[in-house]
């Protein structure tokens, strides 16, 4: 992530010429930014609609294997976009702070981790 004051450098959720990501840099409050964001809805809702046909289509015993590939390759489509939109929120987390009152990212020592580990879900 390229930061200047309150601007950051944000992924956008298309490429550009060649393959090549894009990328916006402001402080995430313009029209562009909000393209970006109703495109990321879509390409999510895309992807859960596509898992749930998956879902129905693995369920089919007659299904061809020319459909499963057709649906493999739409599944690594929705999958790039959800790592592209996956990658470009998390550049845009805030980072911990390395010192905190806990120590490095909120745990304060070995114990600490072996008490979180064990731990029942």
């Amino acid at each position: 992530m390229i930061t200047g004051g309150t601007e950051t450098a944000r992924l956008l959720p298309w490429s550009g010429e060649g393959g090549k990501p894009c990328y916006l840099v402001g402080d995430g409050t313009g029209h562009l930014s909000r393209v970006a964001d109703a495109i990321e809805s879509v390409q999510l809702g895309m992807s859960a609609a596509l898992l749930d046909h998956a879902a129905d289509m693995l369920d089919d015993h007659k299904v061809t294997a020319a459909q499963l590939r057709f649906l493999a390759a739409r599944m690594a489509e929705a999958l790039r976009d959800v790592h592209r939109i996956a990658e470009s929120r998390g550049a845009r987390l805030p980072l911990p702070t390395p010192d905190g009152p806990d120590g490095p990212d909120g745990i304060e020592d070995e114990d600490d981790v072996a008490r979180w580990i064990s731990a029942d879900p």
